[in-house]
């Protein structure tokens, strides 16, 4: 019987063939593995900066929105709600935020107001006692829970009080202050929530 004769250019041919259907076939392999290491769109999302308009807020309005995971309020206070701060600090548990460290309060609102800018506030709202949702009551006016109630934030879920920056009052079972997310402002129309200035 003779020897069949080889094709060598046949040969070389399928040899190279296989390896670039196994060479794709590996990188089509390795794309779900390499994916799961990035992190998912929900958990970028929630770190991500929220950017809220504030060029419509109008004195004593509030706007919420929602930045990982939490409401945050933004507030623009008129001169008589910024006029209240100063009076209240003998009811107040800690009325210069001394018990605040850097993640509650920015070095830049370690001031009376607890702001950037005296008109606008920024609050995670998010009650320091139990995580409830406090409601903005910002008149004046007597109220059921505070006979000399100065405008601020009540918590409905256990009673807290809160003045117009966010500080607690005394007798009420949140521990602490209401939290000041990191922010910045992009001019006059918005502000960024979850980022600062550059240094």
């Amino acid at each position: 019987m003779a020897a069949e004769s080889v094709n060598h250019g046949r040969r070389r041919f399928l040899t190279a063939s296989t390896a670039v259907v196994g060479g794709v076939g590996g990188v089509f392999a390795a794309i779900p593995f390499l994916s799961a290491w990035k992190p998912s769109a929900r958990a970028v999302a929630a770190g991500a900066p929220v950017i809220a308009p504030i060029d419509k807020l109008n004195p004593g309005q509030q706007l919420v929105v929602a930045w990982r995971g939490k409401p945050v309020f933004v507030v623009r206070r008129d001169e008589a709600m910024l006029a209240t701060l100063a009076g209240e600090s003998a009811r107040l548990r800690d009325p210069d935020s001394a018990n605040d460290d850097e993640t509650t309060l920015p070095e830049f609102a370690r001031n009376q107001h607890r702001s950037m800018r005296p008109e606008l506030l920024v609050l995670i709202g998010s009650c320091t006692h139990l995580g409830c949702s406090p409601k903005l009551h910002p008149v004046v006016q007597p109220e059921p829970w505070d006979a000399q109630w100065k405008g601020g934030y009540f918590c409905p879920c256990h009673n807290s009080r809160f003045d117009m920056a966010g500080r607690v009052y005394e007798g009420s079972p949140a521990p602490t202050n209401l939290a000041v997310p990191p922010y910045r402002f992009d001019g006059d129309v918005r502000v960024v929530i979850g980022e600062m200035e550059a240094a």
